[in-house]
């Protein structure tokens, strides 16, 4: 583990093995593994960790300043060298800022680059609306050929930055803060794939990223009133276990899905699309920013806020099953 200091969003230190620091040690250890691997930044090495593999290989390290346009054109010219460029910057830049460059200089023609989207969802609290990345989702899932990730913990993100370099093709993955607590698991991390990590028949909870752990904690909550929930981890947005959702949604028959970005185009409306195709009927509650912005404050108060964190999933599930908890008004546990 590895103490985490100097969150200026939480001002607190906490005893967690943190996102960036795995990405960064990984991303050492697969350039190490193979020569074709190389990294990119903005002008954030140190910030988003790209800094621990330009200190041990400063030759494989480039940097664009602050200019996150040419960061991904750049790459995709790396690419078409051999090379397999990982790029890093925050969310809203890679999925905002570049995203005609990602759609027509990566995506087009097929780049092996895999980028990096730090900060995401409210995870930049305090720095406001311009650098909330609730849209990165859904404008990466609407890009032909690309894949979608979204880790919830920092065992999972080291696990698919494996996975990104053994799919040959563009890859986006996004995470938030990094700080959260590993996520009880017992499957390997695969594209495509959704992680089921509790049990239960009164309804499903679907969610990825930093929600993922909020679902936990409101499952056991419900779960002491009677109703037992499944949650399940969805790392992989694009593409989606249909078959996860399916079995969901003909063993359940309720649904609630939870992502710290816009209800529009994101998880939620993945897991809507199959449904549809599918001709499946069954309760679906989709928790997010309710297409709207909110302000700049603490994550936490921000996702509840928002109407997406722990005790948003204790009262949607509440609402489909009718369980009724009392409410949780000991912050002492709180994370």
């Amino acid at each position: 583990m590895r103490r985490v200091r100097g969150f200026a969003w939480t001002l607190a230190d906490q005893e967690v093995l943190s996102t960036p620091d795995t990405w960064g040690d990984v991303l050492v250890e697969i350039a190490r593994a193979d020569r074709r691997v190389v990294a990119l930044t903005a002008d954030l090495a140190t910030t988003t960790k790209v800094a621990r593999l330009r200190r041990e290989m400063p030759e494989r390290c480039i940097n664009v300043g602050v200019a996150e346009q040419n960061l991904v054109a750049v790459a995709a010219g790396v690419a078409a060298t051999g090379l397999v460029p990982f790029v890093c910057t925050y969310a809203t830049f890679a999925a905002l800022r570049a995203a005609e460059f990602v759609r027509a200089d990566i995506a087009y023609d097929a780049r092996n680059v895999k980028i990096i989207g730090t900060l995401a969802g409210v995870a930049s609290g305090q720095g406001g609306p311009t650098l909330h990345a609730v849209e990165d989702l859904a404008l990466m899932r609407a890009v032909p050929g690309m894949i979608v990730l979204a880790p919830s913990d920092a065992a999972e993100m080291g696990e698919a930055l494996r996975a990104a370099l053994a799919h040959d093709g563009p890859v986006y993955i996004r995470y938030g803060r990094g700080t959260e607590a590993p996520a009880r698991r017992e499957a390997a991390f695969r594209i495509g794939r959704a992680v089921e990590l509790a049990r239960g028949e009164a309804a499903t909870v679907f969610a990825c990223g930093a929600p993922v752990h909020h679902a936990l904690r409101a499952a056991e909550r419900i779960a002491e009133h009677g109703a037992h929930v499944r949650v399940v981890a969805m790392p992989s947005i694009k593409p989606l276990d249909e078959e996860a959702v399916l079995r969901a949604a003909r063993e359940t028959r309720r649904i609630v899905t939870v992502e710290d970005h816009n209800v529009v185009g994101g998880l939620g409306s993945a897991v809507a699309d199959v449904l549809v195709k599918a001709g499946v009927a069954c309760e679906l509650v989709k928790l997010g920013h309710a297409d709207r912005w909110l302000g700049m404050g603490i994550p936490e108060d921000l996702m509840h806020e928002g109407g997406f964190d722990e005790d948003a999933i204790v009262d949607a599930l509440s609402a489909l099953t009718g369980a009724t908890p009392v409410p949780d008004d000991d912050w002492s546990d709180d994370p």
